[in-house]
């Protein structure tokens, strides 16, 4: 149809992605809700402010974990509320091309196929693309070529090793650590070393802000948090040093995990890779120098994306504005899944 509505959604454990075809527009906000009991309060960054905040008949929590749909009933209505958002109404029977995790069960399909077509959104086209696949064409990589590409996805919760090859991912592997638990580690280190209880928010800017991996700078900021003593509010000067200590325990692992994986390439690819680079992408990418740690640590060179975490969005949006990109695009239906 000449005037279909197509959407690129990549659904994030942090924050959900969307594009219109027809508005030429992307549209993020952060994948949380706030909700009392059965009533939504506020949804995407609205509910992101309340975040740690809250009373305790409040919870303010995302639909995702893991980069897998946990609740499908609220990622379903946050989607609602960002297309309505952005087209400020709804029709029936749009097409809706999703970013996904590799090796999805039935089960996890049928989740994004509901996504679109429940109680909110009905009568929408499903087609599923391979994450790997759209960072892939995001970064102009060509999945067709025979000698291989790795790309490195490092998100919020998750982070992803992938091999493309002849049109195929050939090795895929997920570890559990990601942007989230570089906070986690942030507020572990502050409560050891200053007996001092940080909200994930505030670890999170003390990462964007001092995180350094190879020039560390000796800076120090103010922060406030609970007395792991008193239990009573407190303000601490905290240094750079001990935020690095935090970043370093996961980023170490995440390059760990990464030797391990690329001992298990094929020679001939793994030639091929030392000689182009591994692509590195991912909203946990950001951090300074991040790549430059990796390749002392691997002892391969990176190629960091500049999209960060639109690198998914970035591929779908190719892929529907092109009919010979369309091929790596897998329908969905409700009853083959």
């Amino acid at each position: 149809m000449l005037f279909e509505k197509k959407y690129a959604v990549d659904l994030g454990s942090d924050s959900v992605k969307l594009y219109s075809l027809l508005r030429n527009k992307r549209y993020t906000q952060k994948n949380m809700i706030a909700a009392k009991g059965r009533t939504i309060i506020a949804v995407g960054d609205e509910a992101y402010e309340m975040y740690e905040k809250t009373p305790s008949d409040i919870s303010v929590i995302s639909p995702m974990a893991f980069g897998m749909i946990a609740n499908l009933e609220l990622q379903e209505i946050l989607l609602y509320k960002m297309t309505k958002n952005m087209e400020n109404f709804i029709t029936p029977g749009s097409v809706v091309y999703f970013s996904v995790p590799l090796d999805m069960t039935a089960v996890e399909k049928r989740a994004y196929y509901h996504v679109v077509n429940g109680h909110w959104l009905r009568k929408t086209r499903v087609f599923m693309v391979e994450a790997p696949v759209a960072d892939a064409l995001a970064m102009n990589l060509d999945p067709d070529k025979k000698e291989g590409s790795m790309i490195v996805n490092i998100g919020a919760h998750t982070t992803r090793f992938s091999i493309l090859s002849a049109g195929k991912i050939i090795i895929s592997k997920t570890v559990p650590i990601g942007g989230f638990q570089m906070n986690e580690a942030i507020c572990s280190e502050v409560r050891k070393r200053y007996s001092l209880q940080l909200g994930n928010r505030t670890a999170q800017r003390l990462k964007l802000v001092m995180g350094r991996l190879t020039d560390q700078r000796k800076e120090a900021r103010k922060v406030v948090g609970m007395d792991g003593v008193s239990g009573l509010p407190r303000e601490e000067v905290i240094s750079s040093y001990v935020v690095n200590a935090g970043i370093m325990n996961c980023v170490n692992e995440i390059a760990s995990e990464m030797k391990t994986f690329l001992e298990r390439i094929p020679p001939q690819i793994s030639y091929q890779i030392a000689k182009e680079g591994i692509y590195l992408a991912g909203g946990s990418t950001r951090l300074p120098h991040i790549e430059k740690y990796l390749a002392s640590y691997t002892g391969f060179t990176f190629n960091l994306s500049d999209l960060y975490e639109n690198s998914s969005l970035a591929g779908l949006e190719k892929i529907i504005q092109s009919r010979e990109l369309h091929k790596w695009a897998q329908p969905v239906t409700q009853r083959k899944l």
